[in-house]
């Protein structure tokens, strides 16, 4: 996809993301006021700085922003804290703003902040996380409930069907921890009965994850698998606890955990490479940045999608508060992890 530029009116014709694509509409002469060289601001929160997933995130956002040639205002970074991300928002609507990036941790508690920006018809692009309440242009991020169904299937068939699995679960107060977290029980029920899942409640938190998966192994010395849905929070402290308890055993050799993460970061790939985890869903960090930037500048231009099919091989659906494009996270095992069309092989490169 070539960057729209003000400068080239043919170029923003020919760019169509989505097979759906409705007329782009002005939303009058308020919000389609622009600064910065005649390109309309844009503001944009980065979540967190304690991922390697979102530190990948937060590079690709300053190389698309940079390569597609956007307005952005300063980039700010809530940290986890949803009171500075309102903070944050207040800052980018004081100082010009006519779109917002953000990436929510709490889904619910942003509502105020979104009702604030709609009033003052600022749009709203959530990226990874899907607002419980309140009005967004788009959200942007995979489907994560095939997540923990994806890591619910390979667990369950690695393990015979049978044994127990901890569970590594993110903050249940985000739509993609509930999201995970529902759909790996639901298809464990369903498919694989017998295996018991031991639910270890996280927030996210690499600590917290590591003091309750230590007690669960105290508990079940026979803990068959372990299931991360944050492999940059959650990889790092899991391995050195498996390592220091002389747990970690590479894949096919006798008393190895099987261990499914999502993520896609590089760390994760070389474990799967040297056999300390198996699998991981490719979150994608890039397409996360690229259509993130892309819609946000569409909003702040007064343009209008519709819920289909697209042409990246995702699709949008319709929301009660708004549109979610649906991008792809492909499984990633040992048969598939060297492919270079996976971010986490050429981030950084």
């Amino acid at each position: 996809m070539k960057p729209r530029s003000s400068r080239i009116a043919a170029a923003a014709a020919a760019v169509v993301v989505l097979a759906g694509f409705a007329t782009a509409c002005n939303r009058g002469s308020d919000s389609a006021s622009s600064t910065g060289g005649g390109r309309p601001a844009i503001g944009i929160d980065l979540p967190r700085a304690d991922s390697d997933f979102w530190n990948s995130y937060a590079q690709y956002i300053k190389q698309d922003a940079s390569s597609q040639g956007l307005n952005t205002l300063p980039v700010s970074n809530s940290q986890n804290d949803v009171t500075k991300l309102a903070a944050n928002v207040q800052v980018f609507q004081n100082t010009g703003a006519k779109a917002v990036v953000m990436a929510p941790q709490d889904t619910g508690a942003i509502a105020s902040s979104l009702d604030q920006l709609s009033a003052k018809k600022i749009p709203v692009v959530s990226v990874d996380t899907r607002p419980d309440k309140g009005n967004v242009y788009m959200v942007v991020r995979a489907d994560n409930k095939a997540y923990g169904t994806k890591a619910c299937e390979f667990l369950g068939k690695q393990l015979g069907g049978k044994g127990k699995i901890a569970e590594l679960q993110g903050a249940l107060s985000s739509i993609n921890g509930r999201d995970r977290s529902e759909a790996f029980a639901a298809c464990m029920k369903e498919k694989f009965p017998d295996v018991q899942v031991i639910e270890l409640a996280t927030d996210w938190k690499g600590d917290v994850a590591s003091a309750k998966l230590q007690s669960t192994l105290a508990a079940n010395p026979d803990l068959g698998g372990i299931y991360m849905q944050a492999g940059g929070a959650f990889l790092q402290p899991t391995l050195a606890l498996l390592q220091q308890k002389d747990m970690l055993k590479p894949a096919g050799q006798q008393g190895h955990i099987a261990i499914v993460s999502n993520d896609g970061i590089p760390q994760e790939f070389d474990a799967i490479r040297k056999g300390d985890i198996d699998a991981t869903v490719s979150q994608p960090a890039d397409l996360y940045a690229k259509y993130a930037l892309f819609y946000a500048q569409a909003a702040a231009e007064g343009k209008t999608f519709q819920a289909g099919p697209t042409d990246h091989d995702s699709t949008v659906i319709q929301l009660p508060n708004g549109l979610e494009d649906q991008l792809p996270a492909p499984l990633v095992t040992k048969d598939n992890v060297d492919d270079k069309g996976l971010w986490g092989n050429s981030v950084g490169k």
